[in-house]
Formats: structure tokens, sequence, C-alpha cells
């Protein structure tokens, strides 16, 4: 089993969480539906999200650790230390939703696939123009170095950015209606 990231009523009226209806996410199912042919994965994962209002996140933890500069985003490991509920409130939603929309943006000009030289290259040229670029970079560099596997290899991902624009748009529906998000794993 891995990560997933489950809309939830926020703030937690009991003791637990009370999941998000689908229904609030049903123009999901319409995306899904109305997909490109080659679509397949951010369909897959429109669809999901439509019948669960849930994100199947451990594709995505690594990458979105590395966009934002943090580790474990999609774990809500902050939160789960300070709160004991592993749980990312409406603000935590806009602040993830925000910093893939603005990679989508930045990403926009390398095309529709999106690997590991592509991110390397959009996080590059973002804070090269940045203040205090080199030690930024420096910062980089290492957060690249350590996603390598033990055989000295970069991993190999392979996301399209519609598949990244699904994501981001769950974060931001959450946002958007003051959801939060429960991490179970």
């Amino acid at each position: 089993m891995g990560l997933d990231n489950v809309a939830v009523h926020w703030p937690r009226t009991g003791r637990f969480y009370e999941p998000v209806s689908p229904d609030e996410f049903t123009d999901f199912a319409e995306f899904a539906a109305s997909a490109p042919a080659l679509a397949g994965p951010a369909s897959a994962l429109a669809n999901h999200i439509a019948k669960t209002a849930t994100v199947r996140a451990s594709a995505y933890t690594e990458l979105v650790d590395l966009l934002l500069g943090l580790e474990g985003v999609l774990y809500a490991t902050d939160a789960a230390a300070e709160d004991e509920d592993p749980v990312i409130d409406p603000d935590g939603c806009a602040w993830i939703a925000g910093g893939l929309e603005k990679f989508i943006q930045g990403h926009a000009s390398y095309g529709d696939t999106v690997s590991f030289d592509t991110i390397a290259a959009v996080l590059r040229a973002a804070l090269s123009g940045a203040r205090l670029a080199d030690q930024q970079l420096r910062w980089l560099d290492s957060r690249l170095d350590a996603l390598r596997d033990e055989h000295g290899n970069f991993p190999q991902w392979n996301f399209s950015l519609l598949e990244l624009e699904v994501l981001s748009h769950f974060y931001r529906r959450c946002t958007d209606r003051s959801f939060a998000v429960y991490a179970d794993f």
C-alpha cells in the first residue's frame, strides 16, 4: 500500500476527519472523459479523484518534495509532528497547488513531457535569477544528487504536464473549498 492524499472536511468536528464526498470532484470525471488520447495517466488520475476524492500520492512524493524544497510534504510530516495528525490544511494545499502551478508555467517551454532532466532545468532557471543564486543552485545540486539511487542513477521520472495539472487542480480545489488533505498510508 502507498500514500493516499484524501480530501477531508476542515476543521475536524470530532475525533476523526470526515472524508469529502467525491461529488465535490465530479468535474474531474468530465476532464477524464474529454482528455486527449495520449493523456492516459492524467485521465486515470482525474478519474480516480472523481470517484474517490483521493490522490494516490506515492508517485509524486519525491517530485513535490523537490519542487517545494522540503521533505515529506505529501505525507504531512510537519503536521504529524505538530498535531499528531498527518493533515495538510487548506493553506498548505494552497502552497502545494501554487508550487505546482508555478512549476507547470515554468515547464511550458520544455514541452509536455516532464522528466528528471527537464525538472532540473526548470528549477535551475528559476533559481539562477534569484537573490543568492549561487547558494541556492548549490543547494539544488545537493538535492538532485540526493535523489540518485545506489548505482548513481537519477530517477527515471516520466510525467506529463497535463498529469501535474490535474494534481495541482486537486490541491487547488481543496484550497478553494476549504478542505484539508489527510495523508493515509
